[in-house]
């Protein structure tokens, strides 16, 4: 029933840019299959209500359904797409972004639990009813505009708590650990993001981040399932991406700036990547 009307809701309540009345809360819906597109996933809870969505990091692909949800304890360089079961049906999916520090405020009452292990950055599980629950409880409040800055910070806490309690609880209690071999991996994974167009050695980001090289290493493929190297050339496609669809025919000063010295390798690289040269693939994504 929770899913019924959870698909209900979200119907209901979707805008354009998927965004909602409260904080951190997003719908979408997708029409019609899309080809793959990357993306970052930020820190986030998602659960699909119908239809399906298929996610590509390094080289795992995960895919969850109606009534599955996916947490991404890290922002991380994916590809995805939506599916759908048939043409009549849109996909539908529930979104709600994670806070570390509301994790955090979690744990100092409930105990951080087994953190030895560091978990893969994504996972994906069936949804329990109580989660389901409160996820629809959470979308009735668009329709509650009074109950809603009170009501919606508790129905929250109670779904990041119902994530914690859950058999993925490892990958949720990491993000609120700041000592955390997550935290570690996550600091790296920021810096890389934001010296993305600059050559580094992974001995200076272990260091960095608080690790020895060889865990370093272990730790980063286990989160994000790339090597550091393969993460940066992620970022820096993504980035040449979003930089070609505004300077189409610049396709060499982009590469340089996305940290290219080499325009040859810059478009096998990306060609490899998004499944065309760089000139082409823009004159697409401006039309």
């Amino acid at each position: 029933m929770s899913l019924d009307e959870l698909r209900s809701l979200l119907s209901r309540h979707v805008r354009p840019d998927w965004t909602t009345a409260i904080d951190g809360v997003l719908i979408s819906k997708v029409d019609r299959p899309d080809p793959p597109e990357p993306s970052m996933t930020g820190t986030t809870l998602a659960v699909i209500a119908q239809g399906a969505k298929r996610l590509a990091l390094g080289d795992r692909v995960y895919e969850y359904r109606a009534g599955q949800y996916l947490v991404a304890s890290v922002d991380l360089p994916v590809t995805g797409q939506f599916l759908q079961d048939a043409p009549d049906q849109p996909a539908l999916g529930f979104g709600l972004t994670l806070e570390p520090a509301a994790v955090a405020e979690l744990l100092l009452q409930a105990g951080p639990g087994d953190s030895a292990r560091v978990p893969s950055g994504i996972v994906v599980s069936d949804a329990p009813p109580a989660l389901l629950e409160a996820v629809v409880r959470l979308l009735r409040l668009l329709d509650e505009p009074r109950d809603r800055p009170v009501l919606a910070p508790l129905i929250k806490r109670e779904i990041l708590w119902r994530l914690i309690t859950s058999e993925q609880g490892a990958t949720v209690r990491q993000l609120g650990l700041a000592d955390s071999g997550l935290s570690h991996v996550s600091r790296a994974v920021r810096w890389i993001r934001e010296h993305y167009a600059q050559p580094f050695k992974v001995e200076d980001v272990a260091r960095l981040s608080g690790m020895s090289v060889s865990a370093f290493y272990r730790n980063f493929q286990a989160v994000t399932a790339m090597s550091p190297i393969q993460f940066q050339k992620q970022i820096r496609l993504q980035e040449a991406r979003l930089l070609l669809a505004t300077h189409p025919g610049d396709v060499t000063g982009v590469g340089r700036r996305v940290g290219y010295d080499n325009p040859s390798q810059f478009s096998r690289e990306y060609r490899r990547q998004f499944g065309a040269a760089p000139s082409q693939d823009a004159a697409r994504l401006r039309a």
